[in-house]
């Protein structure tokens, strides 16, 4: 089974790939920036478009299905240098939670209505920042190394530890999960939201690769 065309970092047979799935409201804005910025980091760590079998994509619970993100939003992946070239959005639909491996999204209310479409999400799905906190509390050594058993293979590792914390480290805040809609906002808005995303994204994606961020 292959990502959708133009979606994902490429196309692997389902045993050797870990599916990221971002979602947000209208896959414009928040959810398009964190995949991009996903995947640019993976490359980063990496050096290897591919991502180690990570395969990410966004979608949106009422996603503009064909639509292009928000040109703030391209700005704001440009400022980091990552690519935001030929995105479509596309509405959330079953088979994309499915095939998720991990289901990272902006808000709460979002994390619901994932849960609530069945598939066994619920041990899946976390909003990005829940994630974040929770993976911040894992020791990296208790997770299998990427070189001998695979990215694949540490990833689900990551996601099953996550998933057994959630219950035992609270946020410290109703809001602190959160990730605000910059909709209709100004590229200032953005380029914090934008921020805010990279910071949250950072530890993932060096949990996920056993590989820190390049200086």
């Amino acid at each position: 089974m292959t990502a959708p065309e133009g979606r994902g970092i490429a196309g692997f047979d389902d045993s050797n790939t870990f599916r990221i799935l971002h979602v947000s409201t209208g896959n414009v804005c928040r959810s398009p920036i964190t995949e991009r910025l996903t995947r640019h980091a993976l490359c980063d760590r990496l050096g290897d478009p591919l991502g180690g079998g990570l395969i990410v994509e966004s979608a949106g619970t009422w996603g503009h299905e064909g639509a292009p993100m928000e040109a703030n939003a391209e700005l704001v992946l440009a400022d980091f240098g990552a690519d935001y070239s030929g995105f479509v959005g596309r509405e959330l639909l079953d088979e994309h939670v499915i095939r998720a491996d991990l289901v990272l999204t902006a808000t709460r209310d979002h994390r619901a209505q994932v849960i609530s479409m069945g598939h066994s999400a619920g041990l899946r799905t976390f909003t990005l920042k829940e994630f974040t906190r929770l993976v911040r509390a894992i020791d990296p050594a208790t997770l299998p190394d990427a070189r001998d058993e695979g990215m694949v293979a540490r990833a689900r590792a990551l996601v099953r530890a996550a998933a057994a914390l959630r219950g035992w480290l609270l946020a410290p805040s109703v809001d602190a999960d959160e990730v605000n809609d910059p909709y209709g906002a100004p590229i200032t808005f953005f380029r914090s939201i934008g921020d805010e995303i990279n910071q949250a994204l950072e530890p993932v994606v060096t949990a996920l690769t056993g590989v820190s961020a390049r200086d």
